[in-house]
């Protein structure tokens, strides 16, 4: 074994100094053609000569503007790739692969020795791969099989033949650490040296380590939706995430990373998972949050409440007396019995009820809310609702035109004309004379109307009314969607079905909200959803795949509106409902919804069972905790067991806090947080723990996921793991009642090596269900 260990060092060697080779080489040349692409922008209208006085001239002008831009073109795409392999090359330095398998081809006799790693590299003649990249279809064997009978899929045909042998390999620097042959060592001794070690404060993919069933998602490649359900810490983001890297490698020709947009559940999740597609050889996808889109759509007319507002209410004002009706109003809203009234409702606003704004000018109405319905329900009643509004656009646009004739003569047109600086003067009578054909040179011979004058400041009068039009600005969505509160039982004529029996206080309280031009966050995707069925859905058909982690926190309005609003594109949904810790997710919650939209030919579901993140003892914990948890199955890493203790007070609470984070900064953890219910309760703690060195508080909206040690609410550490978790207050007064049991499950399976839960005076009653040798008891 020494002799093979030296001999797989000394290739490691020598694969490294082709990468070093090529990483100087590459070197000289981006630096070149960054010169290059500098000279070209520099001297980019040298090179080119503007004669425009007739059409031969103009012809040659653009040719020669065309060439250049083609060279700059050139240049630039040129850098771009020699720096991205650069970055790829620079990455593989440090581990320039990580595993191989020996594979014989049906027909031949010899078997062929294939290294696995994050990008492909030939030797110098290039006819020889010393590596092949993870994603390319014999790597598949690597992560498919074990040693006998294999095959994997080309664009010629599938290939069949026998693995001879599977080894894994750990090299950190260009140095092999160690090497196993899985068929005779347990495979997942690298994955357990890995998951050992400590984190940092980002994702990291470990393509090494991906099991058969990641691997099923990665390469998953047929359906418009795929659904994968797994537990916490099964691997679902980071086989996501690489699934987005294979899909990028092999449609390479026809997909680009800002076609691909991940709905993430926060902005420290995006700032979590940043860097793992560049470390896989590949550029950044688009990361939004769901609630940042709602802002760009409806921040202009509302202020516009986010999820983890609501859900900061439904954990801190339980006393309120409004509390019952708010929770209910969340659940109904966000069901698809609410999604079938909105839908009834739209068509029953093609015999009535549409509301339309006034169309003012100067403070008068040019035509009145009441003309323009009046025409809506009168006139072209035969042709669809949408072809309806366009008419009646078209209709409201000659209106304009009517008004401008009309008010150019009016006293206030003088007026203005009379109070026009020199400036604004010079500025109209340019305007003017370059549309009358007058070029620059001979603008001042142009003698200026006083009728076009009057024209243009009527014109620029009526601009904003014309973009309002054009927008469909002049429906009254505000007044539309309130209808369906103004009277509670009328909902009644849209629905097959029950409203909840605070529906009257709910009809109340959104009316109130809706006056004060808020919108709360269980409203938001619905008045959205009937504003696109109204004015007609904002495609985007760009976008050609989506990945939605944390699913289970989106209602089905929310889903049908993403599937609508990218019709082109594939879906990657990533969840697990024992996470579900929004009020609107229902018990029996489920992935049928998507599929129903979808439709079952088009969808498939890839269920993960093991979990990863955590060691054996935490798992064992953790998965007592939830209906079901039997089904998650532990990875066989040791550790120590989950311990709880009870305080007499806050005080001792706190410092028993800070000796714990002291040791686990002397035991090497970098990541420690301290994970409270609410955003409150975070604050609170925080401001008592300050005397703990470089302690941070993470809040809503925090852009960085920081490393060390973090105070942070249970719902913003959701999708991040950290080295050590401390559950700050798991006592009967917290988390005291059972609707909460997803949300202390959230909390304790963020923990990768070392859980401590404390509790001031009784712990929670959700520990119940837990079996005593599953934690220690202090």
């Amino acid at each position: 074994m020494e002799s093979k260990f030296q001999q797989e060092q000394q290739r490691v060697d020598n694969v490294m100094g082709v990468i070093t080779g090529r990483i100087r080489k590459l070197e000289e040349d981006t630096a070149r053609q960054r010169n290059e692409v500098v000279q070209i922008r520099r001297h980019f209208w040298d090179e080119v000569k503007v004669n425009v006085d007739t059409f031969d001239d103009y012809l040659e002008t653009i040719i020669g503007l065309r060439q250049e831009a083609q060279a700059l073109a050139v240049s630039q795409s040129t850098h771009r790739h020699a720096s991205k392999r650069l970055a790829t090359l620079r990455r593989m330095k440090e581990a320039p692969y990580f595993g191989r398998i020996d594979f014989i081809e049906e027909g031949e006799t010899t078997e062929e020795q294939i290294y696995i790693g994050i990008a492909t590299l030939s030797d110098d003649s290039g006819e020889d791969f010393l590596v092949y990249d993870w994603r390319a279809p014999i790597s598949s064997v690597y992560y498919d099989y074990q040693p006998g009978d294999a095959s994997y899929v080309t664009p010629g045909g599938v290939i069949e033949g026998k693995l001879e042998k599977k080894w894994q390999y750990l090299i950190r620097g260009g140095v092999l650490q160690s090497m196993f042959d899985t068929s005779l060592t347990i495979g997942d001794e690298i994955l357990q040296q890995v998951l050992g070690q400590g984190t940092d404060k980002h994702m990291h993919s470990i393509v090494a380590t991906i099991q058969e069933e990641q691997n099923r998602i990665i390469r998953h490649d047929h359906g418009k939706l795929l659904i994968v359900h797994g537990p916490a810490g099964s691997g679902k983001t980071s086989a996501a995430l690489q699934r987005i890297a294979y899909l990028l490698y092999k449609y390479r020709d026809s997909l680009n990373a800002d076609q691909i947009i991940l709905f993430s559940p926060n902005t420290l999740f995006n700032s979590y998972v940043s860097n793992v597609l560049p470390e896989l050889g590949e550029e950044n996808m688009q990361q939004v949050t769901f609630q940042e889109y709602l802002n760009h759509r409806l921040s202009k007319n509302f202020q516009v409440e986010n999820p983890y507002d609501q859900l900061e209410y439904v954990l801190t004002a339980t006393d309120s007396p409004s509390y019952q009706a708010r929770v209910a109003s969340i659940q109904f809203k966000a069901s698809p019995l609410f999604f079938e009234a909105i839908e009834a409702y739209r068509e029953s606003l093609e015999v009535s009820g549409m509301k339309f704004k006034d169309l003012l000018l100067r403070g008068k109405p040019v035509v009145s809310g009441e003309q323009i319905a009046e025409r809506f329900y009168r006139k072209d009643t035969s042709l669809r609702f949408h072809n309806r509004l366009e008419k009646l656009k078209d209709w409201l646009l000659n209106k304009l035109k009517e008004a401008q004739n009309v008010e150019r003569h009016e006293p206030w047109v003088q007026e203005r004309i009379e109070l026009l600086s020199d400036e604004e003067y010079n500025k109209a009578h340019a305007y003017l004379a370059k549309k009358r054909g007058f070029k620059r040179d001979s603008i001042a011979d142009y003698e200026m109307d006083t009728k076009e004058l009057a024209q243009l400041i009527v014109q620029q009068r009526l601009k904003p009314l014309r973009k309002q039009v054009r927008e469909f600005e002049f429906i009254d969505m505000k007044g539309i969607y309130k209808q369906l509160f103004a009277k509670p039982l009328q909902i009644k004529q849209w629905m097959n079905g029950d409203t909840p029996g605070e529906w009257p206080a709910i009809c109340e309280a959104t009316l109130k909200m809706l006056d004060e031009d808020q919108l709360s966050y269980e409203d938001a995707t619905p008045y959205l959803l009937l504003n696109e069925l109204i004015k007609g859905f904002q495609a985007n058909r760009t976008i050609k795949h989506i990945v939605v982690d944390e699913a289970q926190d989106y209602s089905p309005f929310q889903f049908e509106f993403l599937r609508r609003l990218f019709p082109s594109a594939k879906m990657t949904v990533l969840g697990d409902f024992n996470q579900a810790i929004f009020a609107h997710a229902s018990e029996t919650a489920d992935f049928n919804i998507l599929t129903n939209l979808f439709g079952p030919d088009e969808s498939e579901v890839i269920n993960m069972a093991r979990s990863y993140r955590s060691t054996k003892p935490i798992i064992e914990f953790t998965r007592k905790l939830v209906p079901n948890g039997d089904q998650i199955i532990p990875f066989e890493r040791e550790g120590e067991r989950p311990e709880l203790k009870q305080m007499r007070d806050h005080a001792e609470l706190h410092r028993c806090i800070a000796s714990k984070v002291a040791d686990y900064q002397d035991a090497g953890y970098n990541t420690i947080a301290i994970i409270c219910k609410s955003a409150e309760e975070s604050r609170s703690a925080y401001e008592a723990l300050a005397a703990i060195d470089d302690i941070k508080l993470l809040r809503i909206g925090s852009m960085e996921y920081e490393q060390g040690v973090v105070v942070v609410p249970s719902y913003l550490a959701k999708g991040i793991e950290f080295d050590a978790v401390i559950i700050y207050d798991a006592s009967e007064h917290v988390y005291g009642d059972d609707s909460l049991r997803r949300i202390f499950y959230t909390a304790c399976t963020r923990a990768m090596h070392d859980l401590q839960v404390y509790s001031v005076g009784e712990p929670t009653p959700l520990l119940q269900t837990v079996p005593q040798n599953c934690f220690i008891i202090e």
